[in-house]
Parts: structure tokens; C-alpha cells; sequence
């Protein structure tokens, strides 16, 4: 899969993007609001972290404590996304550890949309030529063996 001028892709982002892509074949196949949410998170958390691969050695110094911080510093553009995501962070960590209420269904639907929608985003600034038909064959293949899992 080319990058922007011809170069190939990292294989970490390759690789980035196959988890995001098992993360979002897990939380289209999870039943319970909660498993959803969590998986349509590190789906976007994913993805997020193959952006900022992308700009390896390019990251700007600072106190970045997120990766989400770190994806407003390298793709500006993407600030939007970032504080969307970051915002579900406490609540994922929170199911994650079982202290969380039941996940409304309608949020855990939302966050899986809009995980989608940022992981084809993130698949357009990897590669622009491919559309949205960026999925690796590697990371459907993941994809498909998370989710039978």
C-alpha cells in the first residue's frame, strides 16, 4: 500500500491498521453495549496511533500524554476527531475495569459509526488513491480471525 508520493507504508502502520480493523470487526460482532463501545475505542485508538507512525521522527517535543494529543500536533486536521475520541477514553478505561454503568446501546452505536468513518479517514491520509478501499488484505484477514475468536 503506497504512501503519499509513492513510499511504501510503514509496516508498524500496516500493522496499526490491521488491529484497528480486528477491533472493528470484534465491535460489529459484540452483543453486550459495553464490549461495542470498548472495541469501537481502541479501533479509533488504533488508527489514531498509525497517523502519528506515519510522522515517526516528526512528532513535535512537548507533553503529549495521548495519543490523541499527539494526532492534533502531526494532523491538525484530524483536532476534531481527537477531542471526540479522548472523550470517551474514561468511560472505555472504565468498562474496561468493570466500574462502569451499562453503556447506552445509542453511544456504543455512535462511537462504532464514528470509529468507522475516522478509520476511513485515517485509510484516505495513508494512502489517497486507494478511496476507501483501504482495508490491507492482511487486516481483513486479522479482522476476520479477531472476530471468530
Amino acid at each position: 500500500m503506497p504512501y503519499r508520493g509513492g513510499v511504501p507504508v510503514p509496516e508498524r502502520v500496516e500493522r496499526l491498521l490491521a488491529r484497528a480493523d480486528a477491533e472493528l470487526a470484534a465491535a460489529v460482532q459484540a452483543g453486550d453495549p459495553g464490549d461495542r463501545f470498548v472495541h469501537a475505542h481502541l479501533a479509533a485508538l488504533r488508527s489514531a496511533a498509525a497517523v502519528v507512525a506515519l510522522h515517526d521522527g516528526a512528532v513535535p517535543r512537548g507533553r503529549a500524554r495521548s495519543v490523541w494529543e499527539l494526532l492534533t500536533r502531526v494532523e491538525p486536521e484530524l483536532a476534531a476527531w481527537s477531542v471526540y475520541f479522548a472523550s470517551g477514553a474514561r468511560l472505555r478505561s472504565a468498562v474496561d475495569a468493570g466500574r462502569a454503568a451499562d453503556v447506552p446501546l445509542a453511544r456504543a452505536d455512535e462511537l462504532l459509526a464514528c470509529a468507522e468513518d475516522f478509520r476511513d479517514e485515517v485509510g484516505m491520509r495513508v494512502d489517497p488513491q486507494a478511496g476507501f478501499a483501504v482495508r490491507s488484505p492482511a487486516g481483513v484477514v486479522a479482522a476476520a480471525r479477531f472476530a471468530a475468536s
